[in-house]
């Protein structure tokens, strides 16, 4: 459908709620976006996502970065490690991230959290870094049909617990992604 998708990385952070991560992934699925991610930003998500919820077996969880990998396995971004050094970024534990971008020659970093990757330590490098809710508001302009059409899959791939379209939309807005909910809920008979 999209001739040519934007890359973009996925932090951690956005992977690790369960909901917005099946969408985010839909969507590179979908090739509505070209995504990048390395096994650092794996293992972060992985590690904290076991923390906050030591019911879960960690088995579980990279079972889920496994099929991750399986279904985009051009997303793995390799040799990015010897750019770190050379970064600058107001949490050195973040430069991985912007590393994987420059490597996965990625325009856009989706992330939580932007404080920590400033545009101005970004730009010479011709990355942006923009919320997840914003991510799925610029999509939507450029592609708003493919988009919800992803959404509808997403809700899909909850087989075993697959909440209404509305308990589904409800969720994406307890994860923080308020303007996309709303755009799903302008859609929601499409989401069926």
């Amino acid at each position: 459908m999209v001739s040519k998708p934007p890359v973009v990385v996925y932090d951690a952070c956005v992977l690790y709620p369960f909901h917005l991560r099946n969408i985010l992934i839909q969507c590179a699925f979908d090739r509505l976006v070209d995504a990048r991610w390395t096994d650092d930003i794996h293992a972060e998500w992985i590690r904290n996502l076991s923390a906050n919820s030591p019911d879960t077996p960690i088995a579980r969880l990279e079972a889920t970065r496994d099929r991750m990998k399986a279904v985009l396995p051009d997303a793995d971004v390799a040799n990015y490690q010897a750019l770190i050094p050379n970064l600058s970024l107001p949490d050195p534990d973040d430069r991985h991230v912007l590393a994987a971008a420059i490597a996965g020659r990625a325009t856009v970093i989706v992330t939580w959290n932007l404080t920590d990757f400033p545009a101005q330590d970004l730009r010479p490098y011709g990355v942006t870094s923009v919320s997840p809710d914003d991510f799925l508001l610029g999509l939507h302009a450029a592609f708003p049909s493919a988009l919800i059409d992803s959404a509808r899959h997403a809700r899909q791939n909850l087989r075993r617990t697959m909440p209404s379209a509305e308990e589904f939309v409800q969720t994406l807005e307890h994860q923080g992604l308020t303007a996309f909910a709303a755009i799903l809920r302008r859609n929601v008979t499409q989401l069926l």
